[in-house]
């Protein structure tokens, strides 16, 4: 099946789940609800942090308990109304379309959107337009089908040639490795720690992150974000697993015994927040994002509850900028 087709089939199986999971699928895992209540703060972005945000939506309030934080999931309708007034932009997907959003929303004067959410750093350091404010621990690792022949534990440098296309098969399986679509988070940040700048051509690129229901063959193999697939595998949010089953790097397994993110596995990152730096001194934004003790930082029972490890002090620093 090529990637087009594994996309269409991802996309059908997402919506079939939606519609399946309607009445067991907790409140927090699509758009604001109802989609008119415009909240204070408007985000977009990155696929892997859409469903814990939303659930911080549902639990940061200010002063009068109302809801500050209104995040657009990365996919569902083409586009989104964000604010009362205007506002209706082509829905962001990843989190390079997200923050390409907020840049544009800043560049206008806008006002549609005050954040974007994003599962990697700046592109560019050289510049503090932009202020990434971590929230949150993840890893990515790689995922294979449960019935598969290939080996459970590869090395970065198994993967990289499995990404170069150097390596075609394992075990006797021809490999089918597969990327998220170009504005994803979590594709540039396994690259990156895998050592590759350019794909090989024997990589299926384009599909939806964080959807295992793409792998329908024994040698396919995809990045995947470890808090989503905790979260999936929990039921917390739609289960898109299929028959994904998370592989260790280097002998490192990617949770503990408990299920909980391993901070000794070598692909660990923050998630953060993206607002326009300026921005630092608005009191919301402020209290919404900025410290360890800002309300999102402070929801750390939801942010786990999500799959995601907690920072602690790290938290809701803002030293991080850069890419404009």
């Amino acid at each position: 099946m090529n990637v087009k087709s594994r996309a269409r089939l991802g996309a059908a199986l997402a919506v079939a789940a939606l519609g399946l999971g309607a009445a067991f699928a907790p409140a927090a895992q699509a758009d604001p609800s109802p989609v008119t209540q415009y909240r204070t703060l408007a985000g977009v972005g990155s696929d892997t942090t859409q469903d814990v945000l939303n659930g911080l939506g549902n639990v940061v309030t200010n002063a009068f308990g109302q809801k500050i934080i209104a995040s657009w999931d990365a996919t569902g309708t083409a586009t989104v109304k964000t604010k009362a007034t205007g506002c209706v932009i082509n829905r962001p997907n990843g989190s390079s379309a997200g923050i390409d959003a907020l840049r544009n929303a800043v560049d206008t004067n806008s006002g549609c959107l005050d954040f974007a959410r994003s599962s990697r750093g700046p592109a560019d350091a050289s510049t503090t337009d932009l202020t990434w404010i971590p929230f949150a621990k993840d890893a990515v690792s790689w995922v294979k089908r449960s019935d598969s022949a290939l080996p459970s534990d590869l090395t970065a440098a198994q993967l990289k040639a499995i990404y170069e296309c150097t390596t075609t098969s394992l075990g006797g399986v021809a490999l089918t490795p597969i990327l998220p679509q170009s504005n994803s988070g979590t594709r540039q940040f396994f690259l990156a720690s895998i050592g590759v700048t350019t794909p090989g051509t024997c990589v299926q690129q384009g599909v939806q992150e964080n959807d295992g229901t793409v792998l329908d063959t024994a040698g396919d193999i995809a990045p995947y974000s470890v808090a989503q697939y905790t979260a999936q595998e929990k039921a917390v949010v739609t289960d898109r697993r299929g028959a994904a089953v998370l592989g260790s790097v280097g002998t490192v397994a990617a949770r503990n015994a408990d299920k909980t993110l391993n901070l000794a596995f070598p692909f660990t990152r923050d998630v953060y927040n993206v607002v326009p730096t300026p921005k630092l001194t608005n009191a919301t934004i402020a209290s919404t994002f900025v410290g360890s003790t800002s309300k999102v930082c402070a929801a750390g029972t939801t942010i786990a509850n999500y799959g995601f490890g907690t920072l602690g002090a790290n938290c809701g620093t803002t030293t991080l900028k850069g890419e404009r």
